[in-house]
């Protein structure tokens, strides 16, 4: 099974913070408790890079990753639950804006989709505003070790008709699809 070494560089609360460098890059949307944190630490092999939290909302930072001097992993903050004030959030919508439009390195946004559940109105939200600024997107739809076989055909069929481009399969858990998911992300920086 494949697996990138990755090292963590810095975190930034806005554009203004982020590291200079020319590695394409890959923000990671999602809401809060999807599974962002558990793939970067996936795809490196390393439980403890990316810290991971039972409790919502503690990603507050845009959190860079160097995977391997390929490409560099953005995590952001979560969508949806986070026990922070209106002010708080909406001033991380604001940086965040300003880093998802006018960051030169992002090479695509990566969606993150829980397959436990139903495609979220956050989740069409996001898309959509993902959309109508004509960012390049693909779906991750983590945590499929927690379905069956069969239920992975019904999930797939369920986001095709609510999220457009491509969509993958990942499991942190026993690293299914880990392969798949470095191949795909390797081909999009060539």
């Amino acid at each position: 099974m494949k697996q990138l070494n990755a090292k963590f560089i810095i975190s930034a609360e806005k554009l203004s913070q982020c590291p200079e460098f020319l590695f394409p890059e890959f923000p990671l949307l999602g809401r809060s408790n999807v599974g962002k944190s558990s793939f970067i630490n996936a795809l490196c092999n390393n439980k403890k890079l990316a810290k991971t939290s039972n409790t919502p909302g503690k990603t507050r930072l845009i959190n860079f990753f160097n995977f391997a001097d390929t490409f560099m992993i953005a995590d952001l903050p979560g969508y949806g639950y986070a026990k922070v004030s209106k002010e708080a959030q909406a001033r991380w919508q604001k940086n965040l804006e300003e880093y998802l439009l006018n960051r030169k390195q992002i090479k695509s946004l990566i969606q993150f989709i829980d397959a436990r559940h139903d495609v979220q109105k956050n989740d069409i939200q996001m898309r959509e505003w993902v959309d109508a600024y004509k960012l390049p997107i693909f779906t991750i739809v983590t945590k499929v070790d927690y379905i069956s076989r069969n239920q992975q055909t019904k999930v797939l069929n369920n986001i095709k008709k609510t999220l457009s481009g491509d969509i993958l399969f990942f499991s942190a858990v026993d690293r299914q699809y880990c392969d798949n998911v470095i191949e795909y992300l390797t081909n999009l920086c060539k």
